[in-house]
């Protein structure tokens, strides 16, 4: 069952092309891994997905819909229904790599701000779910606390039970990881194995590559805005065709 499927995507910003057709395909379950250097388009990949960036050109179908774009004016695209974007962003929740907690809202208020107010879900509802989700990132009884009062593993463990809360076809990770000191990144790890376990729809841009072969199914390497190998983890990592893969992977050794 296809959730979010994306042909061709390419990107420009001004004379520069960061993605030059990128394409994935996320059924219900999967969890794709996003690795590569530094500047090779993951990250504005995965921002492609949901609209964080307009693609310059290609498609993206979210549950089957196609996202409708128009032209802006000046030689790209944007969204074409404003209605429809809300209710796609609500569908593939973002989990940042700086957390993005708002700091005048406890936790708790963090977490029902969407179901309340872009889903116009029950407040007691919402709360009862957002102490729930709360309890399952190991945050229950900092439910009350503002995000300055928490650690940065706390922080982000918080920016996941946000983004279940609006009960998304898929997660999007931004390199999760990659803004916590050493000894936080094993808590936030483990609650995304879990989501895995539990065969949740996910896509990451990672630099955890033990991470990345341990719970994926697949894995697209990025380079030059392209996809320039993709495969089940035990192939990427355990046999890369391209020379430039080899290479990345041997600088995590």
């Amino acid at each position: 069952m296809e959730m979010l499927h994306a042909d061709g995507i390419r990107k420009t910003f001004g004379n520069l092309e960061v993605l030059r057709g990128v394409s994935l395909t996320a059924n219900k379950g999967d969890v794709i891994s996003l690795i590569g250097g530094s500047g090779s388009g993951k990250s504005t990949f995965l921002r492609c997905l949901n609209c964080l960036e307009h693609p310059t050109g290609g498609e993206i179908r979210v549950d089957g819909e196609a996202i409708a774009f128009k032209p802006d004016g000046h030689g790209n695209r944007e969204p074409a229904s404003k209605a429809q974007m809300r209710r796609i962003r609500a569908r593939l929740a973002m989990v940042f790599q700086s957390f993005n907690l708002w700091n005048h809202m406890t936790l708790l208020e963090n977490v029902i701000e969407a179901p309340v107010h872009v889903l116009g879900v029950d407040r007691k509802q919402a709360v009862d779910e957002g102490l729930r989700l709360l309890e399952r990132v190991g945050l229950y009884d900092k439910r009350d606390v503002y995000p300055a009062f928490l650690s940065g593993g706390q922080q982000q463990r918080g920016a996941i039970a946000r983004a279940l809360a609006v009960q998304p076809l898929a997660m999007l990770f931004d390199e999760p990881t990659s803004a916590l000191d050493p000894e936080l990144v094993g808590e936030v790890l483990r609650v995304i194995r879990e989501l895995a376990e539990e065969g949740r729809t996910m896509i990451l841009v990672t630099h955890e590559m033990s991470f990345a072969r341990d719970v994926s199914n697949q894995v697209l390497f990025l380079h030059g805005g392209l996809v320039e190998e993709a495969g089940p983890p035990a192939e990427v990592f355990g046999n890369p065709k391209s020379e430039r893969l080899a290479r990345f992977l041997g600088s995590f050794h």
